[in-house]
């Protein structure tokens, strides 16, 4: 563990940093042989897909298809060490529950189903037979099938996801709250009405030919390090990368690729971004619209002087809808009131829409950055209106690119995982299976807790994830699982989730994704949906780390058989799916005419890609066109409307984004460092602007206390956290979660999708006394 200070680092990303740390991952976990073995498999087409990030795969020229942040993923799933039954008899949960996240993840993988004794506070070891009939005892219980709520977290498989989906709507439910609903949910909102599909349109040929990238609200070199090598092979063959963002990240600013003998040895690096824009808080939306308004301006102007158009206006008449309308509501607003919600100069706007301009093949990406925010439909839809302007949708080198988080998180939704289920894939499941599935939407992420906080939700099952942590407003999300008669986790390792129980609890053990799944004698392989639509094979390498464990597939087909009694499409068992992943698969492309020929598509090399229909200018909408959408600047920002409940305190009020360290993934935690940010040793700091610290009295190396500001008068803190100066827009600070995810409110959400609006959360700063 490193010893807690703070230390700016100069160095690039990636380099000899990068493989410093994974060395020092693999030896941390004792697989430092075994680990390097395993790492050669990952994303290879014999092996197994990173459990890590969603970013695709390049054909497989190199043995080394892994980042760093993978490499952790894949060392703690590989791990020496293990959670046994012995463990659980030594430790109480209220002892463990005392433990900070780290240590939790520290003790290694789960070996045996486990149930808890409410007598002596401890799990016990528990058959797999009894633990079903446990569930199938309390789901029959139940007078409403929606008093169950089924969580899955991204990195379970389509084949599990499918099952799953099944089992539970055979079960009468729609109640799929799902971790798409607390990252990127308002891509799959906002997309389908203007292009017709809540995806992203490129692949990674795009990359190799687009000279523009515009790049919105992400962190690559932390959260999806791969997508460096190609913005580092884009920057080497001259395209313009713009960074927009709130933080000054090195992935965006300087890489170093650790296959680059030529950088390695040099200590230097690629230069990554061009431009680097930091917009306020929430203030992306004011600031692509300036863009826009900045490009409609230049385009009037060349008109006017007789030059040829800016904007493609074959592209225009053919395939869109809306443009006068919203070319108008642009040109209205006035630059001063897009300065003040963007935070960025009018200046700084034109400069950005002239290198949009002499763009010809622009692709733009975005991340959580722009999703976890309240305008985020709308912001993600005007940088579909900037797209448009020029035809920069369904051709080679251009396109959207929506950076997904978990690795199979996009796969999850297609295959099923939806809690507003369209009404045509409920007539398709039920006609190919013989039942009527429910017709009630669903409960979402933050639904569910509230429906367990009034007593509605009894029975929560969580596929992976860690759901005490990885939602909003802590505190209450604890009371809320704690009032549900029965909680169960399929987990790999220990996590909170596990310790923040109802009255009855299960932690079932499964098959992480390095690991050999073996049914019937046969090895099994499962498949995963990337960031573009590609769907592959994935096969596990490793022994697994307990004779006891099951696949997620066999776990949901034994809750399936124990509840139900009875399969679909006259099968006698749930386990005869299981017997031969093929047939799930069958079932897939049953449900899914993009599935069709799914086996044997499936088994090419790199798999296959599912329909993507604007990448051919295919739109479908309901009047088939691509369709400009009008949003006008928001009368009262989120900040603006907490100081004023802040009464005297508002000139103090401070929009806090919350964000990963370096040596995390989602709610994991694999150190304690965040090496790019100069953080070493210690999570517990708040990044904010020299200049608010002076303006608040307050200075860098002192400790605060955090508290929220809302409007429904509930404290909410984060106490004894680093102030640390940083390169950060004045009015914004920045520190970790799951920390602070105790000061996200339940009820702050995306407009129309929902989403937590985590980046941009009220807060004052407290001296901490004492």
């Amino acid at each position: 563990m490193s010893t807690p200070k703070i230390s700016p680092y100069d160095r690039p990303a990636g380099g000899w940093g990068a493989l410093k740390n994974v060395a020092i991952q693999l030896v941390t976990q004792g697989i430092p042989l075994k680990g390097a073995r395993t790492l050669l498999s990952a994303n290879q087409p014999s092996g197994f897909d990173c459990p890590g990030c969603a970013w695709p795969d390049r054909e497989h020229a190199s043995t080394f298809e892994f980042c760093e942040n993978g490499a952790k993923a894949v060392a703690a799933e590989a791990t020496k060490r293990r959670v046994t039954p012995e463990f659980f008899a030594a430790h109480s949960v209220t002892d463990l529950l005392a433990l900070d996240d780290y240590t939790l993840e520290g003790y290694g993988r789960l070996t045996h189903p486990m149930r808890y004794d409410a007598a002596t506070d401890r799990y016990r070891p528990v058959a797999w037979h009894d633990a079903f009939a446990l569930i199938g005892e309390h789901l029959r219980a139940l007078p409403d099938p929606d008093q169950a709520a089924f969580y899955t977290s991204g990195r379970t498989s389509n084949e599990a996801a499918f099952l799953y989906q099944l089992f539970v709507r055979q079960f009468g439910t729609n109640n799929f709250p799902d971790c798409s609903n607390m990252c990127h949910e308002p891509t799959s909102v906002g997309l389908p009405p203007v292009v017709g599909l809540g995806k992203g349109t490129v692949t990674l040929d795009d990359f190799e030919h687009a000279d523009t990238l515009l790049l919105f609200g992400q962190n690559p070199g932390t959260n999806h390090p791969r997508m460096l090598g190609e913005l580092r092979e884009a920057a080497r063959r001259g395209a313009t990368i713009v960074a927009v963002n709130l933080l000054h990240e090195r992935g965006l600013e300087r890489f170093a690729d650790p296959q680059s003998p030529t950088e390695m040895l040099s200590l230097g690096g690629t230069p990554i971004s061009a431009h680097y824009v930091t917009p306020a808080c929430g203030g992306d939306f004011a600031f692509v619209k300036g863009v826009v308004k900045h490009v409609l301006e230049r385009d009037a102007e060349a008109r006017n002087n007789g030059e040829p158009a800016l904007l493609d206006d074959a592209f225009l008449a053919e395939h869109t809808h809306g443009f006068d309308a919203f070319a108008a509501d642009v040109r209205a607003e006035r630059w001063d009131d897009l300065e003040r919600a963007s935070g960025v100069s009018q200046a700084q706007m034109c400069r950005i829409a002239d290198v949009y301009l002499r763009g010809e093949r622009v692709i733009a990406t975005w991340g959580m950055g722009i999703t976890q925010h309240k305008h985020a439909v709308a912001t993600i839809q005007m940088i579909v209106n900037l797209m448009l302007l020029r035809g920069n949708i369904g051709r080679a080198g251009a396109g959207l690119c929506p950076v997904r988080g978990h690795s199979n998180v996009q796969g999850d939704r297609t295959v099923g995982i939806n809690e507003k289920p369209s009404a045509a894939f409920l007539a398709r499941l039920g006609e190919v299976f013989g039942f009527a599935p429910p017709q009630r939407e669903g409960l979402s992420v933050v639904d569910t807790i509230s429906a367990m906080l009034a007593g509605r939700i009894k029975v929560f099952i969580g596929m992976g994830g860690n759901f005490a942590m990885a939602t909003p407003d802590t505190p209450r999300t604890w009371e809320a699982l704690r009032q549900c008669a029965l909680t169960v986790h399929i987990a790999t390792k220990l996590n909170r989730s596990h310790l923040v129980h109802g009255r009855d609890a299960l932690i079932l053990p499964c098959l992480g994704r390095t690991e050999i799944d073996m049914q019937g004698g046969v090895a099994q392989g499962v498949t995963v949906e990337d960031s573009m639509s590609m769907v592959h094979l994935s096969y596990g390498i490793n022994a697994p780390a307990s004779a006891h464990l099951r696949s997620e597939p066999a776990i949901v087909a034994g809750m399936a058989q124990a509840t139900l009694g009875r399969a679909p499409a006259g099968h006698a068992d749930w386990h005869w799916y299981v017997e031969d992943y093929d047939r799930i698969r069958d079932a897939i492309a049953a449900t899914f005419d993009d599935f069709a020929d799914f086996n044997r598509r499936v088994r090419r090399p790199g798999g296959f890609r599912l329909d993507v229909p604007p990448a051919e200018r295919r739109w479908l909408t309901p009047n088939g066109r691509a369709n400009f959408t009008t949003h006008p600047l928001p009368d009262e920002m989120p900040i603006d409307s907490a100081r004023r409940h802040a009464g005297a305190r508002g000139a103090e009020v401070l929009q806090l984004a919350t964000i990963r360290s370096h040596d995390q993934y989602n709610t994991t935690i694999y150190g304690l460092n965040d090496r790019y940010r100069g953080v070493f040793g210690q999570r517990r700091v708040v990044f904010a602007n020299l200049e608010d610290l002076d303006a608040l009295g307050f200075r860098a190396g002192e400790r605060v206390d955090i508290v929220g500001v809302w409007h429904d008068g509930i404290a909410r803190r984060a106490d004894d956290f680093l102030l640390v100066a940083y390169d950060i827009p004045r009015g914004c600070v920045a520190a970790y979660y799951p920390e602070t995810n105790a000061l996200v409110p339940l009820d702050a959400l995306a407009d129309g999708a929902g989403t937590p609006t985590s980046k941009s959360v009220p807060v004052l700063l407290e001296r901490r006394h004492g």
